[in-house]
């Protein structure tokens, strides 16, 4: 590239298509309630179960995210007690396999990224 070129902005927080799905998906809970309900219905109280150290506050807050978003759907069961079930959506679904494969990523590559902060945090304790 020349000098006289300068090169124009050509990302936007405002337009990234990666930033409003990562608002979506970003929570930790999200993820593993995605996670939990990839396999098929479930009620409220297996979903809370299966997710180790969510709250029943953080559990409802999250489910009514999802279905706000289009990714869970809610069915209420005329019983006595009344009862609920929760199930990814289509479009819930389609991220699945992409949650996977972040999984996978990380299971592979995460203790690369702690070596490199152990590494970076060393050096820069000694550039002090």
């Amino acid at each position: 590239m020349t000098k006289s070129k300068k090169l124009k902005p050509d990302l936007s927080i405002e337009e990234c298509a990666y930033r409003r799905v990562l608002e979506i998906i970003s929570n930790k809970w999200t993820v593993l309630v995605i996670t939990a309900l990839a396999n098929g219905s479930m009620r409220y109280g297996e979903v809370r179960r299966r997710i180790f150290g969510i709250s029943q506050k953080m559990l409802t807050q999250t489910l009514r995210h999802l279905e706000r978003e289009g990714l869970v759907k809610r069915d209420v069961h005329p019983s006595v007690p009344p009862t609920v079930d929760y199930t990814l959506t289509p479009l819930g679904e389609t991220l699945v396999p992409l949650l996977h494969q972040m999984k996978e990523w990380a299971d592979g590559y995460y203790p690369l990224v702690e070596q490199a902060r152990r590494d970076y945090d060393r050096e820069d304790e000694s550039a002090n």
